[in-house]
């Protein structure tokens, strides 16, 4: 069987999509900017028919997975190309917050979703809707998560599959995407000059679904289950601050997106819930505008081990700014020395062992409690969206055995003695 085969309410409660910029309004196909203003265009629900209709109760009987929240995602298929993702861990860190001085401290942990990053979220979603509409390809451009995860839910659904990448990723994530027998294309230069390729590709070949292209729409709400999980897992309580990491900025827009539909289903009560964005130094396009108070996003050529997070443009990165200012977060980066003493730090105090972007929100979160941003009071909960083992090269010169001993019980006792 190539896809699993869910027994929900066919009934769906998204309206269509409509422009993030001028509000004009258009169908649910596969359209993914304005023809009037060129803005991007984003999925409409009716929130009315889902508080009606939706309650704790009917999320709780479903799927141990996202999918539990499928009245508000945008698919009509009860036949989901699914994995399993969602309903990850959210794991309460309490030595962590010892160490950085905080009460409250969650770590939202999608290192175990089944292709190791938050990503199975949103192309669970994309390629549904993309089979849902007709496609028979798909495609996308790829920092390594997202390419690992297309090739895994293509290869379950039997699609044909095209994944395009920067030609120095990460050796584990290039070997994890090909081993599903997709066809990988490495193109010379930056995620950037990929991304550009793929625009370029979908104008060409309509009959490909680009799931961050054409079907962006779509591929983007699947981040606002990381929202619904948290609060469900909460208790059907907001929390008081949420650490993101930013490529795209599509992630912290979802998931605010996320918390605010929640209110208005009436599942939680309201309450403000501020969000701060983390980015490595050699690579902060949305943090150096936050903090220069500028509106304006200024493109960056990346030079970080977080490759992961290695956008120089990001797509929703005026948008994730705003949500920043709004919600009274902040935005930070951190250098790639922080970012392997925050994988290191989150591994030693939660047994959680994170991919680079991991150690991204780490770093970026002590930085945010020795400014007063995060406050020792809060409940604060920081996405971890991907695993560690994904990132190996950035952590060896780094890490290793405590002791190199001949096998005898005298050099033992001499090392750990002299140690």
């Amino acid at each position: 069987m190539n896809f699993i085969e869910e027994n929900f309410n066919k009934e769906v409660y998204y309206t269509g999509l409509r422009c993030r910029e001028c509000s004009r309004t258009y169908p649910a196909e596969a359209l993914y900017f304005c023809d009037f203003c060129f803005g991007p265009l984003e999925v409409v629900y009716d929130y009315e028919a889902i508080a009606g209709k939706v309650t704790k109760q009917s999320i709780a009987a479903g799927p141990q997975s996202m999918w539990r929240y499928r009245d508000l995602l945008p698919v009509a298929s009860g036949s989901l190309i699914d994995l399993g993702a969602g309903f990850t861990p959210l794991v309460k860190a309490d030595r962590l917050g010892a160490e950085l001085g905080l009460k409250q401290l969650w770590i939202k942990d999608d290192t175990v979703n089944p292709s190791g990053s938050f990503k199975d979220r949103v192309v669970s979603v994309s390629l549904t809707k993309a089979r849902e509409l007709g496609f028979k390809v798909v495609a996308c451009a790829s920092t390594g998560n997202l390419a690992n995860s297309v090739a895994a839910h293509a290869a379950r659904a039997g699609m044909e599959c095209y994944i395009f990448i920067p030609n120095d990723l990460e050796e584990a994530k290039v070997v994890t995407t090909a081993v599903y027998g997709a066809n990988l294309i490495a193109v010379e230069g930056t995620y950037d000059d990929v991304n550009r390729l793929c625009a370029e590709l979908t104008s060409e070949r309509p009959s490909w679904a680009f799931v961050n292209v054409n079907i962006r729409p779509y591929y983007a709400e699947g981040s606002k289950t990381l929202a619904f999980e948290v609060a469900e897992q909460l208790g059907w309580r907001l929390p008081d601050h949420v650490v993101v990491p930013i490529a795209s900025g599509s992630q912290l827009t979802k998931i605010h997106k996320g918390f605010e539909e929640l209110v208005n289903v009436k599942l939680v009560e309201p309450h403000p819930v501020r969000i701060s964005g983390a980015q490595a130094v050699g690579c902060a396009p949305v943090a150096n505008a936050f903090s220069d108070q500028s509106d304006y996003i200024h493109p960056v050529k990346p030079s970080t081990i977080a490759k992961s997070l290695a956008i120089g443009n990001p797509a929703d990165g005026i948008y994730a700014l705003d949500v920043v200012r709004k919600s009274g977060g902040s935005c930070l980066a951190v250098t790639d020395t922080e970012i392997v003493e925050g994988i290191r730090l989150l591994a030693a105090t939660t047994g959680i062992f994170a991919e680079t972007a991991g150690g991204v929100t780490i770093a970026t979160l002590d930085k945010l409690v020795s400014q007063g941003v995060v406050r020792p009071e809060e409940n604060v909960v920081v996405m971890v969206t991907g695993n560690g083992l994904k990132t190996i090269e950035a952590l060896a010169p780094y890490v290793g055995p405590t002791f190199n001993i001949p096998p005898t019980l005298e050099a033992f006792e001499a090392a750990v003695t002299e140690g």
